[in-house]
């Protein structure tokens, strides 16, 4: 009998270390690596009825990407539980493995949750391992060389060495599509990507970047900002750590103020609120000790948890509101500035920046005084305003070649017909004025920006299975942020339309100067343009070159297409 009772005790604890993570066998000192999430999760899977371990795509390392569903009654098809009127709540680790703090708080939560089933009724908890799974295999423990622990940890570029938090629009990599099918798949209400800070040293472990108030739809936002943020304060304050907004100084230290994070679509936050959901970016301080960090991360993990199972009912209505309103709404911002006028104060609690000689250099630098904390008001600025409003047509033709922006709408669940015949249609097009090129490559990309526009009405030819895709949709966020060039991530700003920006035809001028004479002759009009041309422009007088492209660019020889933008506007539905 006492031999029987031992091995129940043996095997007891051999159930219960199976279950601890790699991060607590280490002593708090070290985050799993990709191949031990994945089995803690296949066994959770295996062992908890509540729980199921699901792959979607690929990633450019050749993984699919991972994703946990915890759901307490065992449903896990995303169209019953919609049905059910459950709340969606999608975590994601990983997206910079170097940052991993979440990675093992999303294992403890899952564990935890299970053991004691403590799953929400009306929630159903999503998580993404890891993200960023090529990075997370380029292991090293100094690629994050301002960072306190863990032991050893990953790359924030992947593969290709992307940063994924600059992808969500331009969907260079295949870890980006993997996570779209994911997250439209599911359609959470609530989105947390977690992260570590860098810059400036202060007394918070945990900071916090939620959704740009002034950028989500406005029923979100007063949610948001009234009953979420207070309550995420208060209840992290409850248990021991206390939080601030993300320390985004307006200077070298904290103490002249700091601003709200603009999260553009190129973000996942950003890219979250183009589709109603509420995102936010939990960020821990790189200086504080890795266990501490772990610690905070798993503790706020649980606050949405608990945060969201409370308001389950109230989220589910803001969202349905949200939709309905977006799909009725005209006039889309799409490039915002800091309204620096307006601000408040808050009490920050930080440590006296100090200078002293460099051990480097000799000369004075930069240091934080640990010995000296103090709690003082400083500025915050968290107020944007609309810099330019583009008012959506009745829909937007896509001719079919555009293969990867039809592909990234449907991804998106953007709802499209296609034409069944040739048609000539009256439609509003852009021609690309004037922009910004960025001089060196962001991101694999040289960027667009300061886009000018000239409008011009014009009789086209579309094409059978040419893509009619209709403003009136939930996802209207998306479509006019992608599709509209001067919006700060527009598919025309990542240089999806390049081609249009060169001219593929040209002329011989020693051919053309007898055409374009006898061109002028023909066309007073055209002759009385170009004299006064000369006459304001100067160079142009003393150029019989530049005097020959203005005829050839004024002429019908001139290709309509160059710098033509190819989406069109549809203002009237006059298929």
């Amino acid at each position: 009998m006492r031999l029987l009772f031992l091995y129940f005790i043996l095997i007891s604890a051999m159930e219960s270390s199976a279950q601890l993570t790699p991060y607590e066998i280490s002593g708090k000192t070290e985050t799993a690596t990709y191949d031990q999430v994945i089995k803690h999760y296949e066994a959770l899977a295996k062992k908890y009825s509540q729980a199921r371990l699901l792959t979607y795509g690929t990633t450019d390392f050749g993984k699919p990407l991972h994703l946990l569903v915890l759901s307490k009654d065992k449903v896990f098809t995303p169209i019953e539980i919609k049905k059910l009127s459950k709340r969606v709540l999608l975590i994601n680790n990983g997206i910079h493995p170097g940052e991993p703090e979440g990675i093992d708080a999303s294992m403890l939560l899952a564990t935890d949750l299970l053991k004691a089933n403590l799953i929400p009724k009306d929630v159903v908890i999503c998580i993404v391992p890891i993200y960023n799974i090529d990075g997370s295999f380029n292991r090293t423990s100094t690629s994050r060389a301002n960072q306190n622990g863990p032991l050893a940890y990953g790359f924030r570029g992947n593969s290709k060495n992307y940063d994924l938090n600059r992808d969500f629009i331009k969907s260079d990599s295949k870890n980006s599509w993997a996570f779209q099918e994911i997250f439209n798949t599911w359609q959470p209400e609530v989105f947390v990507d977690t992260h570590t800070s860098n810059g400036a040293d202060y007394q918070y472990t945990m900071t916090l970047i939620p959704t740009q108030k002034d950028k989500l739809n406005p029923i979100l936002a007063d949610y948001m900002t009234v009953k979420m943020i207070p309550a995420l304060y208060a209840e992290m304050k409850k248990i021991g750590y206390e939080m601030t907004p993300y320390v985004n100084s307006v200077e070298e230290t904290p103490d002249a103020g700091i601003t709200g994070f603009l999260e553009s679509p190129r973000y996942s936050t950003g890219y979250t609120t183009l589709h109603n959901t509420i995102g936010f970016m939990p960020e821990t301080h790189m200086l504080k000790a890795y266990d501490k960090r772990v610690d905070a991360t798993y503790k706020f993990l649980q606050t949405y948890v608990d945060l969201v199972a409370r308001d389950a009912k109230l989220i589910g209505e803001n969202k349905t509101k949200a939709d309905a309103a977006v799909s009725e709404q005209m006039d889309f911002p799409v490039e915002w500035k800091l309204d620096e006028k307006t601000f408040e104060m808050f009490y920050f609690k930080g440590f006296a920046a100090k200078q002293k000689p460099s051990a480097v250099s000799g000369i004075d630098r930069l240091y934080y005084d640990r010995n000296e904390p103090y709690t003082k008001p400083i500025k915050y600025w968290n107020n944007f305003i609309a810099s330019t409003i583009v008012t959506k047509p009745v829909a937007y033709i896509i001719p079919q070649a555009w293969t990867k922006v039809i592909e990234l709408l449907k991804l998106n669940q953007v709802k499209m017909t296609q034409l069944h015949s040739n048609k000539k249609l009256d439609v509003e097009l852009y021609y690309i004025d004037d922009y910004k090129t960025d001089a060196k490559p962001f991101e694999g990309h040289y960027l667009h920006s300061a886009v000018k526009l000239k409008s011009a009405q014009q009789q086209v030819q579309f094409y059978t299975g040419d893509y009619v895709v209709y403003v009136n949709q939930p996802t209207n966020r998306y479509i006019v942020e992608t599709l509209e060039p001067q919006a700060v991530d527009s598919f025309f700003n990542w240089n999806f339309f390049d081609s249009i920006l060169s001219m593929k035809e040209h002329f011989s001028a020693y051919v053309f100067e007898d055409t374009a004479a006898e061109l002028l002759r023909k066309d007073p009009e055209l002759k009385k343009r170009l004299q006064e041309e000369k006459l304001k422009n100067k160079e142009l007088a003393k150029s019989a070159e530049a005097q020959l492209d203005f005829v050839y660019k004024n002429s019908a020889y001139f290709e309509k297409t160059f710098n033509r933008y190819p989406i069109a506007r549809l203002l009237k539905d006059n298929q």
